[in-house]
């Protein structure tokens, strides 16, 4: 009867927590750093390629509405184009929320993290509608189809950002305890203060925006070379050839062992957030400059598995 009911609870749990969803992972401008490295990455490897990808995302049905002014900046070197081109294309899911481009159950996996229960589990699918495993998995077989090239555009985005989305952490996870007996919607419910004397926030929008504050284009650039620097191809462990769902396991046990800190961080409430413990911003952040570097280099590996041939 103890295996029945501990197996009864869990489905009660996925089945509740499915029902609630999520905001969008990372914010516009760390999506654009993810760009910017995966630009720089084809640069490299092949540039060929690089060139193919930014015709194909000329042909975007947005193109001229959203990206064709920005573009025109006389500053701006044709480099700088196409590498800003990379750059918006890769916020682009979030910013078209709420259209008909808009696909909000695509940008996250709830794996359940129940540690009151014990249960931290990565097999089971929820019934929420497609998921970013399903999401990217779409995506990638119009990339690799013989779709016109303003589909194969806006499939471009959606792998550009869902590879971004993946890497952040509550973004794979959602905790199930007695405060949140729902799910805390990937730290969205879970409350916090970076400081005493700051403004009570959600630990999700604490992750979204840690590495950077404005999305202009000199800004987001500047710090994707410095990831590039700090957070190196050799500096990280080889990639081989790891998929998005195992991309989305990382992230989950991301999410356990350093968001929510092994069930040791505190949620305030809804008027008064917890405040994070001393070393939490310094523990973390390294962490989330290498979950960028590791999207933007996967991105390019991606690009160059699915278009290079």
């Amino acid at each position: 009867m103890n295996r029945f009911a501990n197996w009864l609870l869990l489905f009660l749990l996925l089945l509740i927590t499915s029902l609630f969803t999520q905001t969008y992972a990372w914010d516009r401008a760390t999506h654009m750093v993810t760009g910017a490295i995966a630009y720089r990455e084809l640069q490299q490897a092949s540039p060929q390629l690089a060139t193919r990808i930014i015709a194909i995302l000329r042909q975007h049905p947005d193109y001229q509405q959203r990206w064709a002014n920005k573009l025109s900046d006389p500053v701006l070197s044709d480099d700088d184009r196409n590498q800003y081109l990379f750059m918006l294309a890769a916020r682009w899911p979030d910013d078209v929320r709420g259209n008909a481009y808009d696909h909000p159950t695509w940008h996250y996996i709830n794996y359940v993290y129940a540690p009151e229960q014990g249960i931290a589990r990565t097999d089971t699918t929820l019934a929420s509608g497609e998921n970013i495993v399903q999401a990217f998995e779409q995506n990638r077989q119009i990339l690799r189809s013989n779709a016109p090239d303003s589909a194969k555009a806006i499939a471009l985005c959606w792998l550009f950002h869902l590879t971004g989305d993946v890497h952040q952490p509550l973004h794979a996870s959602a905790l199930v305890d007695r405060q949140f007996p729902q799910g805390d919607r990937g730290g969205n419910l879970f409350k916090i203060k970076v400081q005493l004397s700051s403004q009570t926030i959600n630990l999700h929008s604490f992750w979204d925006g840690m590495l950077l504050g404005s999305d202009d284009f000199q800004s987001a650039r500047n710090l994707a070379v410095q990831i590039r620097q700090t957070d190196s191809r050799n500096q990280l462990p080889p990639f081989g050839n790891r998929t998005i769902t195992d991309w989305s396991k990382e992230s989950f046990q991301l999410a356990q062992d350093n968001a929510y800190r092994s069930n040791t961080l505190q949620p305030g409430s809804d008027q008064e957030g917890a405040v994070l413990p001393a070393d939490y911003v310094a523990t973390v952040k390294p962490i989330a400059r290498r979950q960028v570097a590791l999207a933007g280099y996967r991105l390019a590996d991606e690009l160059i598995a699915d278009l290079g041939k």
